[in-house]
């Protein structure tokens, strides 16, 4: 069940807890909530923290300002301390295996390890301005089934996927309101994502380098438009130990639930425990 907690600031952040074991903290990505993690919630032996971004899911909106992956590393921080977990494995997607990678330059302490869903320390431009023709811009799409439709036919990368699952994708991001369906975050979070697309790109090795001693594993698309087959050989290159999941027929992002992706996340778990 959905609760939330009051940051330092004020502001009331949406989380959930379930399962039993070690801690396994999932962040989504980037206009994402924890419902991204719906499908692989079933599979992972361990107990399971999601949270909702500020300004994303059932979480207070904040404003573009605060909309950034050092006051997100730094909210899930107070959840993790909110809930008095001290130590935490890291599931991270797209935006989120950002912040894991943060989190481990800033508080390595507090993690066991750190799973990355189709991100890394080179973030492609193609799929960054593929993100930009709709990150905070409310849907075209008459209905739950007209949109998933469409979604369907934007994310190319992606085939086999059954009609149902973009169904639940829809209903995962978007809200449905008596004028039609709306976003299901703040439409400012575009202004922050254009902040960012706009300015030169950061070198995020010293974030990954940053994982050095800890458990690490990559999960990628075959079909990414935004982790390139190339940078996840130079993250192996770095890191001979990672565990690496390419999985068929997938653009950005994996479901998490793919067989490539739940080996990989098994061996990421028992690694962690």
């Amino acid at each position: 069940m959905t609760r939330t907690f009051a940051l330092p600031d004020g502001t009331r952040l949406a989380f959930d807890v379930t399962g039993q074991g070690k801690p396994l903290l999932c962040l989504a990505g980037l206009t994402r909530n924890m419902a991204d993690f719906d499908y692989v919630l079933p599979h992972l032996a361990a107990q399971v923290i999601r949270m909702d971004y500020r300004g994303r899911g059932a979480s207070d909106r904040t404003g573009p300002a605060s909309y950034t992956l050092l006051q997100e590393a730094q909210d899930a921080l107070a959840l993790l301390d909110h809930l008095g977990v001290t130590q935490v494995a890291v599931l991270g997607t797209s935006r989120g295996g950002l912040i894991g990678m943060l989190l481990a330059h800033l508080a390595k302490p507090r993690l066991l390890g750190l799973c990355l869903n189709d991100i890394g320390p080179v973030i492609e431009r193609a799929g960054l301005e593929r993100i930009g023709i709709y990150v905070g811009r409310r849907p075209a799409a008459r209905d739950l089934a007209d949109h998933a439709t469409r979604l369907e036919q934007f994310n190319t990368g992606f085939a086999g996927v059954p009609a149902n699952r973009w169904l639940l994708e829809a209903a995962h991001q978007t809200v449905v309101t008596p004028d039609g369906l709306d976003l299901a975050y703040d439409p400012a979070l575009r202004e922050a994502f254009l902040v960012g697309l706009q300015a030169p790109a950061p070198d995020l090795w010293p974030l990954f380098d940053a994982c050095a001693g800890l458990p690490l594993a990559l999960i990628r698309g075959a079909n990414s438009d935004l982790l390139s087959a190339a940078t996840a050989a130079e993250m192996q290159r770095r890191r001979p130990d990672m565990g690496l999941a390419t999985v068929p027929d997938r653009g950005h992002v994996p479901f998490l639930d793919e067989p490539e992706s739940l080996a990989t996340l098994h061996t990421f778990l028992k690694a962690v425990s």
